[in-house]
């Protein structure tokens, strides 16, 4: 009696390694028919919320992805160069290409630094990705403990970066462009200003860096701040790929597509992550919308090979955490529609709650290798039920 012929199978090709592209991958073996292919230019996951640490020598960030990716996965590293979409093939560095019925487009985002600013691209340390973090930490250990250290940049990562060198004794100056960790609520911002003034960080709230100097950072109104260090962790990009492959995208260079995670150009690219503009709407760049959005393109993909419907976004957040070194931290809550709301709690809880978060990323890829299709997330946030020209007209953070 004849062997009966396997099911033909749907190649799928996951570009980028990270929250988004590990959890898409996993997922993508609900189905036995799916080959799933996860190109990444390094050979591990990069924890990139523990980046501050690995800066400051307090933890690290590299996870094998051997403990992270389901039985059936084939791991490619390299660069990809182009989306090859009219021989639907995906060109890597290396020379090699790799057909696809579909494509994850999961690339994430890198750090910037404004070209309008004189030698903050050659001067200035960036804090997003491995290699720069594994630059900074290297030149930190070279400087004298009482060198100055300039942190542009006061958002979440700026001001974890800042902190995690205050309580080491650093000399820290912390520059915002406008005020203090925006994206919380007047409590949980009174709470990181008591921390980093107890911990003697120099807060410079609207304050414009016009130069950045081997020794200094010069500011708009003309004041100069010695530095012998500065990071700059104002601001992210994304890589160039959607750009260099002819997709359309939105003005930081992230991909465009409807409210399925698909390409507005070609239905086997699926985007997902901090490189999707959905309706030209992207969702805020953080670990917390990575992984569901991972999980919503693995099920557009499945959904196109089952010919059916592809479910659109509803994702709820729940707030943040920032840590203020390795012994305090502030959680704040936030409505669904990601707002904060006026709740906070801060202290050595706040600080075991981001650990908490912090290990959940991971575990959460770990289980969906495990078990795909397991990862749940929030809902009810303010996608769900919206058309796009509703969300375009939707000016909420």
């Amino acid at each position: 009696m004849p062997t009966p012929a396997r099911p033909t199978s749907h190649q799928v090709v996951v570009i980028g390694g990270g929250y988004a592209g590990a959890v898409a991958a996993n997922r993508l073996r609900m189905r036995d028919d799916v080959d799933v292919t996860l190109v990444n230019p390094r050979p591990m996951f990069v924890d990139r919320i523990r980046l501050h640490q690995v800066v400051a020598g307090t933890g690290e960030a590299g996870v094998d992805y051997g403990t992270l990716l389901g039985e059936g996965v084939h791991l490619v590293v390299d660069d990809v160069t182009c989306l090859d979409t009219a021989a639907r093939a995906v060109r890597l560095s290396s020379g090699r290409a790799l057909g696809y019925d579909y494509v994850v487009y999961a690339v994430g985002s890198t750090g910037a630094t404004p070209p309008t600013v004189p030698g903050a691209a050659e001067l200035a340390h960036c804090i997003a990705e491995w290699e720069p973090a594994q630059r900074l930490r290297a030149r930190l250990a070279e400087l004298p403990s009482d060198a100055p250290i300039i942190v542009v940049g006061a958002g979440l990562t700026g001001i974890e970066t800042a902190s995690e060198l205050a309580e080491q004794g650093r000399r820290v100056t912390l520059v915002c462009g406008g005020v203090l960790a925006p994206s919380v609520a007047a409590r949980a911002r009174r709470s990181v200003a008591g921390w980093l003034s107890r911990h003697r960080v120099a807060v410079l709230e609207a304050a414009v860096v016009a130069e950045v100097r081997s020794d200094a950072v010069v500011l708009a109104d003309g004041t100069v701040h010695p530095s012998a260090l500065t990071i700059w962790a104002a601001g992210f990009g994304v890589p160039g790929l959607a750009t260099a492959s002819g997709l359309r995208t939105d003005e930081l260079g992230r991909l465009r597509t409807d409210e399925t995670l698909t390409s507005v150009d070609d239905t086997r690219i699926v985007a997902a992550g901090d490189a999707a503009a959905p309706s030209g709407l992207p969702l805020r760049m953080s670990a917390q919308a990575a992984a569901p959005l991972g999980a919503q393109a693995a099920d557009t993909v499945l959904s196109r090979i089952a010919g059916t419907e592809p479910a659109e976004i509803d994702l709820g957040f729940v707030g943040s955490c920032v840590s203020l070194g390795r012994s305090a931290g502030v959680r704040q809550l936030a409505r669904k529609d990601d707002t904060p709301v006026d709740f906070s709690f801060g202290g050595r809880a706040g600080a075991a709650y981001k650990e908490l978060t912090c290990k959940l990323g991971v575990w959460k890829i770990r289980r969906e290798a495990r078990r795909p299709g397991s990862l749940l997330w929030a809902k009810g946030g303010r996608r769900a039920g919206r058309t796009p020209s509703d969300l375009r007209a939707d000016t909420s953070p």
